[in-house]
């Protein structure tokens, strides 16, 4: 099993996402002779999940049925534990596109964290590229090479416990861009231009306060980089529903009132519509949610090295 190449069968030692619905799934390490439990009852690894394909729909014990997901770096943004914030798909996405990253670059990046973004990166730059993770903390430094090595990825990554800002990435003159989500990134720009290859590269640092941005983007020019920008990323939801509008009564109602001998005057039907049918209008329409998703590190700059 590896989170940059699809394998079909479940084998033991794998990392499975077991999917009870779209707001509730986790990941699970299959091992021969263990059990997990779930609302709808037990799954035994050894009979229910080990030579089964990916995308299995399983029967729990309870007569309930899940879904056994190969893992991909999305869904496992979505289920990892936490050892810091994380970054989430839609901030994912923008980094690596403004990073212009593809398979076989080389990428440095501080700090590891929990290793959300890390994953993603290591499935884009494979299977030729590498990333240089950079992680202060020595538990999470151990934690995340544990990880990788689960997921079959240590090949592709290389984690140093150090402070970026004091010892650089350990790496001069071969990356091809540079991430850096740190509580104060203007002090390891320095090493991440001598990082980069000498005919340049790109760097983005995410920042929850504007203050860390201006400076951030000050180091930058001092240090000769180029078509600096900053830019936030908002992620709205969508709510699809059905909107039902009345119909406006033009005058049509007391024509249909007259044609029929509706006698608006009589006491009996005074308080009544008498034949009027009230009609009314069904479409689908779209309405947002009225909070709005945003990761505290919503602060983007982003430059280039020439």
């Amino acid at each position: 099993m590896s989170f940059v190449e699809y394998g079909d069968t479940i084998k033991d030692g794998d990392t499975a996402i077991v999917f009870l619905g779209h707001e509730s799934m986790f990941p699970v390490k299959v091992q021969h002779g263990t059990v997990t439990q779930t609302k709808y009852g037990v799954i035994r690894h050894s009979t229910d999940l080990i030579g089964k394909k990916y995308g299995s729909k399983v029967t729990c014990s309870k007569g309930g049925w899940v879904f056994i997901l190969h893992p991909t770096p999305e869904l496992w943004t979505m289920n990892l534990p936490h050892r810091t914030q994380i970054l989430y798909s839609t901030d994912i996405s923008i980094i690596t596109m403004m990073l212009e990253l593809k398979p076989g670059s080389i990428v440095c990046e501080s700090g590891t964290g929990s290793g959300s973004l890390s994953h993603a990166l290591i499935r884009t730059v494979a299977p030729t590229g590498h990333l240089y993770t950079v992680e202060f903390h020595q538990q999470r430094a151990e934690k995340a090479r544990e990880e990788f090595q689960e997921h079959g990825v240590e090949h592709l990554v290389t984690v140093t416990n150090q402070d970026v800002c004091k010892n650089g990435f350990g790496v001069s003159n071969i990356a091809d861009a540079v991430f850096l989500d740190i509580p104060s990134p203007w002090e390891a720009i320095g090493h991440a231009k001598s990082a980069l290859k000498p005919e340049g590269g790109r760097i983005c640092s995410f920042s929850p306060c504007i203050e860390q941005v201006q400076r951030t983007c000050l180091a930058m020019e001092e240090f000769g980089f180029t078509e600096i920008n900053t830019l936030e990323i908002l992620l709205r939801v969508y709510n699809v529903r059905t909107i039902s509008l009345q119909i406006p009564d033009l005058g049509e109602a007391a024509e249909d009132n007259s044609s029929t001998g509706f006698d608006s005057s009589n006491p009996s039907n005074q308080g009544t519509l008498g034949y009027v049918m009230v009609r009314r209008w069904f479409f689908l329409g779209s309405v947002p949610e009225m909070r709005v998703l945003v990761h505290a590190h919503s602060l983007e700059s982003t430059s280039v090295l020439h």
